[in-house]
């Protein structure tokens, strides 16, 4: 399994996608360069704002920009977006339906920072929130195509973002498509539906599972509110044994949940199973390290699809596929947090 690994796709890219589009601003809390905005910042100066430490500030006054007609952008780590400002959020951007745009970094265990740096419930807080568009990207190209998506929701936006360096799986004129789910294999014994990172760790496990005969259509979802896809519905409904999910998310809330609603609610009687932080904390630590240790990664997607098919289909860890592993202390990464 080899990708084009792209340096961070945000930062070029939303620099050249601004120029013709004045009203959009940038707030940041103190993590500029962190969050690949830096460039951004000296380029237009008259339309970057620093807040400093201070979130619940900053999306205050970016309800008041968008009120008088701006598109902010606010760039910080995902945790500081929807835990510490979480009223703000509600009060002044949410219930009124603003055009703020919050553009999260670190989702999930994509950090050694340990509790404090790593968002496991967003998608389960922000999917309550009305109003709110939660979007995440698995690649590099979605990375540069979630702004126009996110440009031309009317209401605010949620975006679990990646930084430093990122994989291209998805080929560069196949954009990010809203609430459209890219199918990347079908078969009719499992359905497994996979976001973010996750669908490049699945990709690990898949074509060896192939090789055993298990017929899988495998959905990557990058709209995960609202969660109205009818490819997504067309693909519960074809799977014989069981639905997986993989999310870099708690199984609570996220995903999995929102899977598990639609499943119930059009009465779908096949087993789901749910692969993601169990209703736990993670330790800080490498993301290879954490995604094996919380099962997170493809033998553990291995795992659950023989449990499905009640068969052992002797698939040895050598055998996966190596998974890509990135230093946090890379150059295209201004801090390991």
């Amino acid at each position: 399994m080899s990708y084009e690994i792209v340096s961070r796709p945000h930062e070029q890219n939303f620099i050249d996608w601004s120029k013709d589009k004045p009203e959009v601003l940038v707030l940041t809390a103190d993590l500029t360069n962190s969050c690949e905005v830096g460039r951004w910042r000296d380029t237009y100066p008259e339309r970057y704002f620093s807040m400093g430490m201070a979130e619940q500030n900053m999306m205050g006054m970016a309800a008041g920009l968008a009120r008088e007609g701006f598109e902010p952008w606010l760039h910080t780590f995902a945790v500081f977006l929807y835990r510490r400002p979480l009223d703000q959020l509600q009060m002044s951007v949410a219930y009124p339906s603003l055009k703020v745009r919050l553009v999260g970094f670190l989702p999930g265990i994509l950090t050694p920072g340990g509790v404090t740096h790593q968002a496991i419930e967003d998608i389960a807080v922000l999917r309550a929130v009305p109003n709110m568009t939660i979007l995440e990207v698995g690649d590099a190209t979605e990375a540069e195509s979630v702004l126009d998506v996110a440009h031309a929701v009317d209401g605010p936006v949620y975006i679990r973002a990646l930084r430093g360096e990122v994989s291209r799986i998805f080929p560069k004129d196949e954009p990010f498509i809203f609430n459209t789910a890219r199918i990347l294999s079908t078969g009719s014994d499992i359905t497994l539906i996979t976001s973010g990172i996750m669908t490049e760790e699945a990709l690990r496990a898949i074509p060896l599972l192939q090789k055993r005969g298990v017929g899988i259509t495998h959905l990557h979802v990058s709209t995960l509110k609202p969660f109205t896809d009818p490819i997504v519905m067309k693909a519960l409904a074809t799977a014989k044994y069981g639905v997986i999910t993989m999310e870099n998310h708690s199984i609570v809330g996220g995903l999995g949940s929102a899977v598990a609603e639609l499943m119930s609610e059009n009465g779908m009687g096949v087993p789901l199973k749910r692969i993601g932080l169990k209703d736990t904390y993670a330790h800080g630590a490498s993301q290879k390290y954490l995604m094996t240790e919380y099962g997170l990664d493809a033998k553990s997607l291995v795992g659950v699809v023989e449990s499905l098919l009640s068969k052992n289909l002797d698939i040895s860890e050598s055998e996966l596929v190596e998974s890509r592993t990135v230093s946090v202390h890379s150059s295209a990464k201004a801090e390991a947090l």
